[in-house]
């Protein structure tokens, strides 16, 4: 069985995770006593990565720090999204040349 597919899928949707985060805190930015939304990630032991929303220990808002992050948590997504599109197409070829 090929995993690779199924790393990519679990690397975009933590990048999803992280990108919903991040416009939750600029949603917030005004918002009293708010507290920012952070995506703890870690390796999963089959393969891939897991995505946790905690909330941060230091209050108030980073606008820098959220625009940072959904660009990084965009182009972590499109990187996924090539690695699983070509995993895509090679398993299509060697199909193809095993018929």
């Amino acid at each position: 069985m090929n995993t690779t597919p199924s790393i990519a899928l679990s690397g975009m949707q933590a990048a999803q995770t992280r990108l919903r985060a991040a416009a939750h805190n600029v949603a917030n930015l005004s918002t009293d006593g708010f507290r920012r939304q952070e995506v703890q990630q870690s390796a999963r032991s089959q393969g891939g990565v897991r995505a946790d929303v905690v909330r941060s220990s230091v209050p108030g808002p980073d606008l820098v720090r959220d625009t940072v992050e959904r660009l990084q948590a965009k182009n972590a997504f499109m990187a996924n999204l090539a690695v699983f599109k070509t995993s895509d197409t090679l398993a299509g070829a060697l199909l193809d040349t095993r018929a």
